[in-house]
């Protein structure tokens, strides 16, 4: 006797939609520019915040990983010279002795 039952087969892996690669690029786009970006905070920091999530989104991908690697470095390195520069400059303005304009 012949059943009527569907046959299932084991499940193959998801099927990625290449998000990753243009993830893994973009935070090493991302950390180029912090390397410039970290001078002024208010852009520096959400930067590289931004190239470190990328980064760990784009690791995903075997191929894209050494650049995914390499983004989330140098938004790293911009993140943490971005909070110094900004912790410095709070400390010279609350200090009174950062720049002052000759009047």
């Amino acid at each position: 006797m012949e059943s009527n039952q569907p046959e299932f087969s084991s499940p193959s892996a998801p099927a990625t939609g290449g998000n990753e690669k243009v993830m893994a690029i973009a935070s090493l786009v991302l950390g180029v520019i912090n390397l410039c970006a970290w001078f002024f905070p208010i852009c520096g920091i959400p930067l590289a915040a931004i190239g470190i999530v990328l980064g760990f989104l784009g690791m995903k991908d075997p191929s894209q990983k050494t650049i995914a690697i390499v983004g989330i470095v140098l938004s790293g390195l911009g993140l943490l010279a971005g909070c110094v520069n900004a912790a410095l400059g709070a400390y010279l303005a609350a200090s009174g002795n950062g720049f002052q304009f000759p009047q």
